[in-house]
This record gives C-alpha cells, structure tokens and sequence, in this order.
C-alpha cells in the first residue's frame, strides 16, 4: 500500500472523529465498547498505521546487529539509549529526554571454562551468571558435592561442613513442593550460605534452574540489584545430565572450573529514555508504555527485550501516522536496569511521585517473541470488563483474554506496588525458554508480522486507554493494593527482596 493511500486512510479517520458517536459510560457493570465510547475510528486509524509501512523490524535490526549487548551500565548499554533517544525525536515525539539514575555496582563478564577431569576428561560448556564474582586466578579444582534444591533447610543442617572447597551443584531430587512464590528469593539466601561456608563455584541458574538444553546456558541476575562474591555459573544442560548420571551410578566427579568477572567498588550510572504524545484535553494525566533497553550479554538481546523496545517505538510511530491525538498524554518510555532487578522502572516511580496520582496506567512488553494473547491487568480485577469490551473489538488480533494477573517478573512491577494496572502484554512464546538469556537470543529468531503486530496491540492497548472519554483508573489506596497482593501471594518475596512499602497493611486482622 502507498503512502498516498495511508494518507487517505488518516483523512478519512480525521473526518470521522469530528463526528464521534456520544459516548457512553466506560465503568459500571456494563462498560462500553470502543464503538460506544467514540474511540473506534482513532483506533482504526492507529491499527491501518501500525500494519503497514512500519520501521519496527528495521529498529530491531538496528538494535540487535549494530548496537547488540545491552548490560546495565555498559558503553553499549549508553549507546542504545543515545539510540533511543534519537529514534524518538526522528519520530517526533514531543518532551525527549533521558532520566539519569545509579545502579550499586557495574560488572563486567570476562571469561567461565569447565573441564571435567575426572571420571572423564572433557570440556563442559559454562557460563557465568550476572553480578556474581570470580574463582582465583587459574580457577579452582575440587570434587562436585551435589546440593537438592528442594530441600535447602536440611542441606544446611545436616551438609554445611562438607562443602569448603568444593564446587556445587544444585539438583532437584524427589518430588517437586508446591509452589514457593519466594523461591527465587530463598535461592539468593542460600547462595550467601554457601559462599560463608566456603564453596569454591556454584552451578545453578536462576533460582537454581537448570538449563533448558540445546547445549545452552543461560545467565542473569539472582538479586534485585544485588552482588554475589561467589562465583555461580550456567551449565548447558546436556553436561549437566551426564555429571549428574555419573553421581548417580557412585562415580565421584572432579571439575576444574575458572571463572572471571569484573565489578566496580562504586554506583554507575545508567539513564531510562523518555518521550511523549501529548494529550488534548487532559494532558496531566499519563499513560506508560514501554519495554526494557538493557539485555544480557552472552547474544544481542533480540527477544529480552529488543522486541519490547523496538515495540514501544513501532507503537509511538503507529499512533503518530494516524493523524490522531489522544485526550490524555502516552508517555514511552525505555527502562534500563531491568536485568537487574526492575531498577530503572522502580527509578521511574520514584522520580515521578508527586504525578503517581496522576498516572493512569503503565502497559508494558516482556515476554519474548510471541504474539500478545493476554492482557494481564495486574491485580486490577475492576477493570476486567471495561478491558473485555475493548478487547473484543480488535478482532483481527486474534481471542485476546484480559484477566487480573500479576507480573512483577517485568517493569509492570513498580506500578503495581503504586496502586496502577500494570498491565503486562503477555505472549505466546514457546521459544523463549531457549532464547532467554542465552547465546541463541539473537535477530533471526523474531519474525517481523509477528513484531508489527505486537506493537500495534500496544498502540492501541495504550490510546484506547490515553483517548477513552472516562479515566480507566485512579491508583487504588496503599491498603487495597496491599489486600490485592497478600491474596495473590506476592508479599512473600517482595518483603524478602525489602521491596515490600505497605509495612503492615494488607494483613489478615490478628496478624498485624
């Protein structure tokens, strides 16, 4: 399709929303739809931009070949958010900054090699995990004493001992307990344990995960902007099964494994990226968009997260060929720090709390590849109808399901915890456990309709929201917040990780 034909298109929406219908109400028990409420012919024209003649394939590419890694921090981290910041003015965006902020301590990855050496000898395929230290110089060799993630509490009552010196390695033995919502928490923890107890080398991913195979390993952070003396590192999952096999059968294992990385002794700085749309008629009042500029560092961070970056700015350009302009002001928005725990998001917060009240809510991409399939409202259950409504209309996009889920796994997260939908775009991405933090997480793997699409369901996700006659929400109070949190069994881990503001509130009466 042409330009000329786009251009017509937008006319024809513009000429359309002098004459939107009345609008209805958009709360209650029967909230109104997008034809209702007289956002359909913008949305339309929003949906027409974003499926044609995008750029957000190009911005990935850009993104992941030319730039590539993204660690918080980095010089390369730096130059994405130059590169942010240039695209959103190329765009025109108005208000394009960026929001400086520090990080406790920079790290940087230098080397991991395993071999094992006994009951065979060969090379094991390592990684290190982020913001963890380093084995001496020349590494470390020791027997493997193997350690049941399921079992924590007694492995430090009845092993601690037997671990100075040696290298560890998480397994899962025994049936798996129920779900621990702190589990990645209590993993952290347990790390310190050993570290004091004088382990040489951990092999564990993420809260002791393994590795989901095809000879990869995955790295990541195993606190929220927190450092780790241990070395920890990723094993590819087929070495893993073998050392395992061997134990199994009485055969002890020896390794020798060398691990190098880099931290800086002080904060560094890192900086969110930050444009706007401004609203017509309300423009105080502010929706988020946005994904996480940072990546990890054994790839180029295509899936986590170039696709919610280059998302967020392929949504921008959608909304801008439109030829409209929503009543309340978009607000895009390039996180840093998400790696490490959500910190440019929880920066984001804390530097706009005085216009929290004024936030209207914040919609966010994080789930790899996929396409959107669910609109997850982040515990916001009274907004489950009005969102249905709208979801229903964009037809094209496939069955999008809304619900109240919670997803502090992403920058939704923060505005979670200040009473907002944080409403996380979530998607169906079998691939993603492969590509996840890992050397496959690279441009290839990301088709471009796929992408195209996202971004539109963003664009519209965000003006429906921006455009709509009625405000869709108001921050709900810190109790209510709190009540929403407890019962969905997230206060657990955030009191852990002393992410938790609600001191006492949300408790049970008694309790307090």
């Amino acid at each position: 399709m042409n330009r000329k034909f786009i251009a017509l298109v937008c006319l024809a929406a513009s000429a359309l929303a002098a004459v939107r219908p009345a609008a209805g109400s958009s709360n209650g028990s029967n909230p109104a739809s997008p034809a209702e409420d007289g956002t359909l012919p913008a949305l339309a024209a929003v949906a027409g931009a974003g499926t044609m003649e995008t750029h957000t394939y190009e911005y990935l590419e850009e993104l992941s070949d030319d730039i590539g890694a993204r660690v918080t921090g980095s010089p390369a981290e730096a130059q994405a958010g130059d590169w942010g910041l240039q695209k959103m003015k190329s765009l025109g965006l108005e208000n394009v900054h960026k929001e400086s902020y520090q990080i406790s301590r920079g790290w940087t990855r230098i080397s991991a090699e395993a071999v094992m050496i006994a009951p065979v000898r060969r090379r094991l395929a390592v990684d290190s995990l982020g913001w963890v230290g380093s084995t001496p110089a020349g590494g470390a060799e020791s027997d493997i004493v193997t350690v049941n993630a399921y079992n924590f509490e007694g492995e430090l009552k009845n092993n601690r001992a037997s671990w100075r010196g040696k290298i560890i390695l998480i397994v899962h033995r025994g049936p798996r307990p129920p779900h621990d919502p702190a589990e990645f928490a209590k993993f952290g923890a347990f790390l310190k344990e050993l570290q004091k107890a004088g382990a040489a080398a951990v092999i564990a991913g993420q809260a002791g995960a393994k590795a989901a195979g095809m000879r990869l390993t995955h790295t990541g952070a195993l606190g929220f902007d927190e450092y780790f003396e241990i070395p920890v590192v990723s094993m590819a999952y087929e070495d893993e099964e073998q050392i395992e096999r061997f134990l199994e059968r009485g055969k002890p294992v020896r390794l020798k494994i060398d691990v190098q990385n880099r931290v800086t002794d002080k904060p560094v700085a890192t900086s969110n990226v930050l444009g706007e749309i401004r609203g017509t008629e309300h423009p105080e009042q502010i929706v988020v968009v946005g994904g996480h500029l940072d990546s990890w560092d054994l790839a180029t961070g295509a899936t986590d997260n170039g696709v919610g970056t280059t998302a967020t700015l392929g949504a921008a350009e959608a909304i801008l060929k439109s030829a409209f302009k929503p009543r309340r002001t978009i607000r895009f928005v390039l996180f840093t720090g998400e790696e490490e725990g959500l910190l440019g998001s929880v920066a984001y917060t804390r530097m706009h709390k005085n216009e929290m009240a004024n936030h209207v809510a914040a919609v966010i991409l994080d789930n790899g590849q996929g396409p959107v399939t669910t609109l997850q409202l982040g515990g916001r259950n009274d907004l489950v109808p009005a969102v249905e409504k709208f979801a229903g209309a964009l037809q094209a996009f496939g069955n999008l399901r809304v619900d109240d889920e919670v997803e502090f796994g992403t920058d939704t997260g923060p505005f979670i915890l200040a009473g907002l939908p944080g409403i996380n775009l979530d998607q169906d991405s079998p691939d993603y456990k492969y590509t996840h933090h890992s050397s496959a997480d690279t441009f290839d793997k990301v088709r471009a309709d796929i992408l195209d699409r996202n971004a539109t369901v963003m664009a519209l996700t965000a003006f429906w929201i921006a455009d709509r006659p009625d405000r869709l929400a108001v921050p709900w109070p810190a109790e209510k917040t709190a009540r929403m949190l407890v019962q969905k069994h997230e206060d657990v881990e955030l009191k852990l990780f002393h992410l938790w503001p609600f001191g006492d509130l949300g408790a049970e009466p008694g309790e307090r």
